[in-house]
């Protein structure tokens, strides 16, 4: 059972419902792409990371949630959720895990769905949900992150997310014993697109990224390398796999999210890749992996044949959710994949 502490931080210092899936049986070939780097053979995707095969179980986390707010320079207060397993040991520096939100969500929905609290618990580090803001400064209603191109009043307004972000951060690593070299960022559909955003502007601190269902939203001359992992369903009609004008809310034409991954890689100076993977225990899933990166950073693209938007494990979801993005996709974990990765990338 989590326990929830209210809590208020004032700091001044520093300056679109995207969900959806439906579940399919088609296998599928990995695409060639061409980006100048070196190409290896296909091999078994099950020998790199292990979790792909199967959905989570339920787990009931046993940690603490604290809820805090954050004053922003330009006067709006700002919301997030702060959850620290039960079974920390004190002193040990641990991970911190930035989970954001998808488009209309919010820091609650995202931290019930995607499940990384259990996996907090299990595996020691401590995750924050931020929320995202929206026209009406109170309101905790459809919440969206200005990740540039997309998406709703966060973009329209310019809101500063990236500077916001910095200041949770801050407050997170005052309060608890965050490694400062291993904050990682996740997000889904806008939140993957901010934590694109992150990985462009705010590499010093973030040093890699796990994110499903997002895009390349700003131009981006990332300063320091920064792994990526991109999980995306080839059923994906809110964010389709080709690019264009999705059929969520926000009326934007995206790019496709091919192409995001290949910036990183490129800019990572990966000298190897991308490696066509499978998984011989479904044929749904295929990956495109770049090694013989600086620092010794890694990307890789996983496609889900017949998953669409909505995180792929999570299975409770409400009619009106499964009205707007479907059913998810059951055969892959989209948490425990995105941490096996972020978990397995050196520190800074």
């Amino acid at each position: 059972m989590i326990r929830v502490v209210r809590a208020s931080v004032v700091a001044l210092a520093l300056g679109t419902v995207l969900l959806g899936c439906s579940r399919g049986s088609s296998s599928q070939t990995a695409p060639s792409t061409s980006s100048g780097i070196s190409t290896t053979t296909a091999t078994a995707l099950s020998t790199v990371y292990e979790p792909y095969a199967n959905a989570r179980a339920a787990v009931d986390p046993q940690g603490t949630v604290t809820e805090a707010t954050i004053t922003t320079p330009d006067g709006r207060v700002r919301r997030y959720r702060t959850y620290v397993p039960a079974s920390l040991v004190v002193g040990t520096k641990v991970p911190l895990l930035v989970a954001l939100h998808g488009g209309l969500g919010h820091a609650e929905q995202f931290e019930t769905n995607s499940g990384f609290d259990g996996l907090a618990d299990s595996n020691q580090f401590v995750v924050v949900y931020p929320d995202g803001t929206n026209a009406q400064a109170d309101s905790r209603k459809l919440l969206t992150w200005n990740g540039g191109m997309c998406c709703g009043a966060a973009a329209a307004q310019n809101v500063d997310d990236v500077g916001f972000i910095a200041q949770v951060i801050d407050a997170v690593v005052a309060a608890l014993p965050i490694d400062e070299h291993r904050v990682f960022a996740t997000g889904h559909s806008n939140g993957a697109i901010l934590s694109y955003r992150l990985a462009c502007e705010l590499g010093d601190r973030i040093s890699a990224i796990g994110v499903q269902a997002g895009v390349l939203g700003v131009p981006c001359t990332p300063t320091k390398p920064v792994s990526v992992f991109h999980l995306h369903g080839l059923a994906d009609t809110n964010i389709p796999i080709g690019g264009g004008r999705g059929t969520g809310v926000s009326g934007v034409v995206f790019p496709s999210p091919r192409e995001a991954p290949l910036v990183f890689a490129q800019s990572n100076r990966c000298t190897l890749g991308p490696v066509d993977q499978f998984d011989p225990n479904n044929p749904d899933v295929v990956a495109q992996t770049w090694s013989g990166c600086s620092e010794s950073r890694s990307v890789q693209f996983v496609t889900v044949a017949g998953a669409s938007h909505a995180w792929m494990g999570h299975s409770a979801v409400n009619s009106g959710a499964v009205s707007l993005v479907g059913v998810p996709y059951q055969g892959f974990d989209a948490s425990r994949a995105i941490w096996s990765f972020l978990a397995a990338q050196p520190s800074r």
